[in-house]
């Protein structure tokens, strides 16, 4: 019995360093061989998880996925007290993302760079990131009584995803800031229902 739960806790551990290496050095940049050594797992141990690299980069991505979203709630909500003002919030988090040391950009847009096939599930997947994000700004531009809240939740994603694009090809000061002022506008000037 305890043999068996010390294999998800390796299996999970292995992810958590395998996530780590690879939004460092990228997907492909990052060899087996090097994740061996890195994150300490022999390369024996690391096939018996997962069959393929792009296997683990699959769950590395789900980690990721489900880490980014449940931090990102959880601050927007303790943030602002109104659907309207967690949108703004967002742009706040990405700024105190961006200040960070580890900073490297979005994990999800690089892996749709490097895996371009559409129905490549690495591509899925990071798509899949992105698709749930829409979702939660839909339902929140919803909540906020906005008159087209998939428009306006598009329009909140494009400033989300140029922030992160700009912060880490041109800096960290300044993109989050940006976005959220030209959040706020649209905010402002977009109908609401009824």
């Amino acid at each position: 019995m305890k043999g068996c739960e010390m294999r998800p806790n390796k299996r999970d551990e292995l992810v958590r360093k395998a996530l780590e290496i690879f939004y460092r050095d990228g997907f492909n940049a990052t060899g087996m061989d090097r994740l061996v050594v890195e994150t300490g797992v022999s390369k024996t141990s690391m096939y018996k998880h997962f069959r393929t690299k792009e296997d683990l980069i699959l769950a590395a991505l789900r980690l990721r996925d489900e880490n980014f979203r449940n931090s990102l709630f959880r601050e927007c909500e303790g943030r602002a007290d109104t659907p309207e003002g967690q949108i703004l919030a967002m742009f706040d988090v990405l700024a105190d993302w961006f200040a960070q040391d580890g900073f490297r950009g979005c994990m999800f847009i690089k892996a749709s760079a490097e895996f371009q096939d559409k129905a490549h599930p690495i591509n899925a997947q990071a798509a899949e990131h992105k698709r749930l994000l829409l979702g939660w700004l839909t339902g929140l531009a919803q909540q906020a009584g906005f008159a087209a809240p998939e428009q306006l939740a598009m329009q909140m994603l494009l400033l989300k995803e140029g922030a992160i694009v700009a912060a880490a090809m041109l800096g960290a000061e300044g993109p989050a800031r940006e976005a959220k002022d030209a959040a706020r506008l649209l905010l402002d000037h977009a109908p609401r229902s009824g």
